[in-house]
């Protein structure tokens, strides 16, 4: 883990954590790590406000001059043919929402079957590592920038 969450309280470090060893586990295309890890987020409050934090860093690196609806299909289609090889489970419907709520498009009063914390725990990794492979950067370094603005939000609110 990266010394700088040292300073983070418990369930944030746990969060990052949980992450990195996702995201590892999702390159490596190992199952089990990628359950372990994944169980871990849903477990920890807030993890999908952070997992949502890193996708729209990810997304605004990787369109940085905007995002369209043909960017959000392929960034969509992308991610879930390259996690059905090996996670034949992955549900594109929860991927979308994932990718509209980093965008902050998405309402659940709106969804006639929002997907569980459990279910977006599972996904949020799988979309992260397919956007790093674009960056072709660590996680690490989103992980930090999306605690920041979190703590800087909750500072001005």
């Amino acid at each position: 883990m990266n010394l700088t969450w040292r300073h983070l309280p418990a369930p944030a470090r746990e969060i990052a954590a949980a992450t990195v060893d996702a995201v590892e586990a999702v390159r490596e295309r190992d199952v089990e790590a990628h359950e372990r890890a994944t169980a871990r987020l849903a477990g920890v409050e807030h993890a999908g406000l952070v997992l949502g934090s890193v996708v729209r860093l990810l997304l605004e690196e990787t369109h940085p001059d905007g995002l369209g609806s043909d960017d959000v299909r392929r960034v969509l289609e992308r991610c879930v043919r390259a996690a059905t090889s090996w996670q034949p489970g992955v549900d594109p419907h929860v991927v979308l929402v994932l990718l509209a709520g980093a965008l902050g498009v998405y309402d659940p009063d709106g969804d006639d079957s929002p997907p569980d914390p459990a279910a977006l725990a599972r996904h949020a990794p799988l979309l992260v590592a397919d956007l790093l492979a674009v960056t072709g950067r660590p996680v690490e370094g989103y992980l930090g920038v999306a605690f920041a603005e979190i703590e800087r939000t909750e500072r001005h609110d």
